[in-house]
């Protein structure tokens, strides 16, 4: 009887250590699905985050090289005086691309309503660059304009009345008119006029002074 008794104890130790190996294989297999699907997406990630940033400076290396060429139809004008004065100022191009302007500037923004000239030629001579549209230009192009403009700095965009292109960016001394929000020389404009080389006064800010939409 202790013979058999024993027998059986042998027999039950060797099932439990069967059972417990494989509960420990099926352990290890799952883990490994487990850490092998984390590793996946992780290696997924990676991958669509890579293509992602070498994108983004391929258009990056793409709009510089778009803004070195000369931007067709850009109109250079001179620009001889620069005084800050109160009151309006009877300005030649319209928008007004720099002159005599209001000692306050425009916060740069999205404007859905006209912004004074004046205070706006003081943004230009920051360095800003001020993208206006005929008030009655159709909404879709007006939330491209929107989207383009996204989170820019020094950047303003209003509706112009009586502006002779659909659609005109401005900088100091510049102009540029176009059809459609979509043209890509309206995208070498910002490109290479905010805070570009025609910036009087570099570095000067464009927020914290005047809202209009206040």
């Amino acid at each position: 009887m202790n013979k058999k008794r024993a027998q059986e104890n042998v027999d039950r130790q060797a099932r439990l250590k069967a059972l417990q190996s494989q509960q420990r294989a099926s352990e290890r297999k799952r883990n490994s699905l487990i850490f092998g699907g984390i590793a996946l997406v992780i290696v997924a990630i990676i991958v669509a985050v890579t293509i992602v940033i070498v994108q983004q400076v391929r258009e990056n290396d793409r709009l510089d090289a778009l803004a070195e060429q000369p931007i067709e139809g850009l109109e250079t004008i001179e620009v001889t005086s620069f005084e800050h004065v109160p009151g309006p100022v009877e300005y030649e191009q319209s928008p007004p691309v720099g002159g005599d302007h209001n000692a306050i500037w425009t916060n740069c923004g999205i404007y859905t309503e006209p912004i004074p000239n004046e205070n706006t030629v003081h943004s230009l001579e920051h360095g800003a660059v001020w993208i206006t549209y005929q008030p009655d230009l159709e909404q879709s192009e007006i939330d491209a304009l929107t989207d383009l403009v996204g989170e820019r700095s020094y950047v303003l965009l209003s509706p112009y009345e009586g502006q002779e292109s659909p659609i005109m960016a401005s900088a100091w001394g510049l102009q540029l008119g176009v059809d459609s929000a979509d043209d890509e020389r309206l995208v070498a404009f910002l490109t290479k006029y905010i805070q570009g080389e025609q910036t009087r006064e570099p570095g000067a800010a464009c927020s914290g002074a005047l809202d209009p939409s206040a």
